[in-house]
């Protein structure tokens, strides 16, 4: 079994404890149902949020759905001119059987323009 990394994206309108946790928790659930992914089989996660997010941290979205024993990280994305704001990415560690070209990337909302070749 092989560690794999698994990449997403989402994007919030508002900076507000109720958009970040449901944007975030959309991302989790998604990446979790188009990789036939198991919790336990989560080694970690790493979130990073563009400037203006703020308010609360997406790694407390993720321990509202139940990942309370999945390692967490959340960071804050560097600065470059030009990028899109509003942004919370997501870099997640599995454990699984699966090939590097098998697992699903998943961009939604306005993070699709981050990833457009591979996103949702």
């Amino acid at each position: 079994m092989a560690v794999r990394g698994i990449r997403g994206a989402t994007s919030v309108e508002n900076n507000s404890r109720e958009e970040i946790f449901s944007k975030t928790e959309e991302l989790l659930e998604t990446l979790v149902k188009k990789n036939n992914l198991n919790i336990e089989d989560v080694a970690s996660a790493i979130f990073s949020v563009t400037e203006d997010i703020d308010e609360v941290f997406p790694a407390a979205a993720a321990r509202e759905i139940g990942w309370n024993f999945v390692p967490l990280f959340s960071c804050r994305e560097i600065p470059v001119k030009g990028s899109p704001n509003g942004i919370i990415r997501l870099l997640m560690h599995v454990n699984t059987e699966k090939s590097q070209r098998e697992l699903m990337h998943v961009y939604l909302h306005r993070a699709v323009v981050l990833r457009p070749d591979i996103g949702s």
